[in-house]
């Protein structure tokens, strides 16, 4: 695809720090949440992947917070998986205000674990795949 995926949040009153900053714990959030929704615009489930007996896991998280968000700012998460060898692959996000201006840049590596086992499967793209309607979203 040569866009990605994205996902529209408004940022709620909430989820303000007492500063009324955007908390950076929700930062994370909204990145787990536009990864949820690339995965089920793609037509994978919590179930389709209980069923392969394999759930998707997060190693490691870096945040760059670029700009502050407000209670009532309306921003895009995108989302993209960038693959390389071995068991792992990257999620690539960005956090951005309507108008175009990147608040924060969130880059996870991932993989998924082998509910059985507790171990990471050998190469995540064949059961990306396998399940997706459409594996070109995943850019494969």
């Amino acid at each position: 695809m040569t866009e990605p995926f994205s996902v529209a949040v408004t940022v709620r009153g909430y989820e303000t720090d007492v500063l009324g900053h955007l908390n950076q714990s929700v930062y994370l959030q909204y990145a787990e949440h536009a990864r949820w929704c690339m995965l089920q615009a793609a037509g994978i489930g919590q179930s389709e992947l209980i069923g392969k007996g394999v759930g998707p896991v997060v190693l490691e998280t870096t945040i760059h917070y670029l700009r502050e968000l407000r209670a009532g700012d309306e921003v895009e998460v995108t989302c993209g998986f960038v693959w390389g060898e071995g068991k792992t692959f990257r999620v690539q996000q960005t956090i951005r205000k309507t108008d175009g201006t990147p608040a924060a840049e969130v880059t996870a590596v991932g993989g998924l674990l082998d509910l059985k086992e507790r171990r990471l499967v050998a190469d995540a793209r064949e059961y990306f795949r396998a399940l997706a309607a459409d594996p070109r979203m995943f850019g494969l």
